[in-house]
């Protein structure tokens, strides 16, 4: 159970809900259990949700956790930098591990918990030697560009699912949903195939993407572009909204143009313009081309600006 110490309360915004700190997977399943309870009417299911991060969070991940807010009676966020994402132990450790910067942005969008615990918490016989593997799904697009890192990335997030699940200890019933954003729609797909797969008990919910004014897509990533390289970056997302206008008229997608939009900003090289299947990411070979445009498809993106990658995606139709 909580103790006085867990609770974060460094530069909480005025007015705002100061979110409990555990740093244990028995400090979260103590924490949620009594804040489930807590006000419940008999018979009343209450609603527990999961927000997984790794910190360094931005505006993107407040709108996320409002999300989950709006629709939850308690929201744990989890901050945790998984060393299994990165193949390369330089970029691990110059990740950013903004702890404090994250609980204030968390205390402003209205968390409950945030789980933040350190890697022997989360691995404590070190890394897995059973994994859920990502398969045909995980080896694409990100997955080719970045090996294994979707193995990694679902070590963490099977863990975390269990991890917040509703407690033992909860004597009240409880419905259970993790949020994702749509902007990293690869992950999405993987998470929500394992959970099908696996027949976890949770909903995956999706939270469209935010972007600045100008359309970029909110990133970590984006703190390291220069204001040129951030203006030039302004064409992935113009190429997937042109492609969105012409799936909402039922136009050919003219995808070629698309890349030659992308092609025509000198400081973006593109990686990958792909208009896929939004469950199973096989790309479409058919209706998506030269022939008017029905049904629903999902657009990936991705592009190296300077030394800074970037991934953006944009539904189609009906997805």
């Amino acid at each position: 159970m909580s103790t006085p110490e867990t609770l974060y309360d460094g530069g909480t915004p005025a007015g705002a809900q100061r979110p409990f700190l555990a740093r244990t997977v028995a400090e979260l399943r103590g924490l949620s259990a009594r804040l489930l309870e807590a006000g419940a009417a008999e018979g009343q299911t209450r609603r527990l949700a999961l927000v997984p991060t790794m910190g360094a969070l931005h505006e993107g991940h407040g709108h996320l956790v409002r999300a989950a807010r709006a629709e939850n009676d308690v929201v744990v966020v989890s901050v945790f930098v998984n060393p299994l994402q990165f193949d390369d132990a330089a970029d691990y450790e110059r990740y950013p591990r903004t702890l404090d910067a994250d609980l204030e942005l968390l205390a402003q969008a209205g968390a409950d918990i945030v789980f933040a615990p350190d890697e022997a918490e989360v691995y404590p016989q070190g890394a897995p030697l059973v994994r859920v593997l990502s398969g045909k799904l995980g080896e694409k697009f990100e997955g080719a560009s970045r090996p294994g890192h979707f193995d990694g990335m679902l070590a963490v997030v099977a863990q975390l699912l269990h991890h917040a699940g509703p407690p033992a200890l909860a004597s009240v019933p409880v419905d259970y949903g993790a949020y994702f954003g749509q902007k990293d729609a690869q992950q999405l797909a993987i998470i929500r195939r394992m959970v099908t797969d696996l027949a976890y008990p949770v909903r995956i919910q999706a939270v469209p993407i935010v972007r600045s004014p100008e359309g970029l897509a909110l990133s970590s990533r984006n703190r390291f572009l220069t204001p040129e390289q951030a203006d030039a970056a302004l064409v992935l997302s113009r190429a997937l909204f042109l492609l969105r206008d012409r799936a909402a008229a039922h136009e050919p997608l003219m995808i070629d143009e698309a890349e030659a939009l992308i092609a025509s900003q000198p400081l973006v090289d593109l990686d990958y313009l792909e208009v896929v299947d939004p469950d199973t990411l096989e790309p479409l070979a058919f209706n998506c081309r030269e022939t008017p445009f029905t049904g629903s498809a999902l657009v990936l993106v991705a592009a190296r600006v300077g030394s800074v990658r970037l991934i953006d995606n944009m539904p189609l139709g009906d997805a």
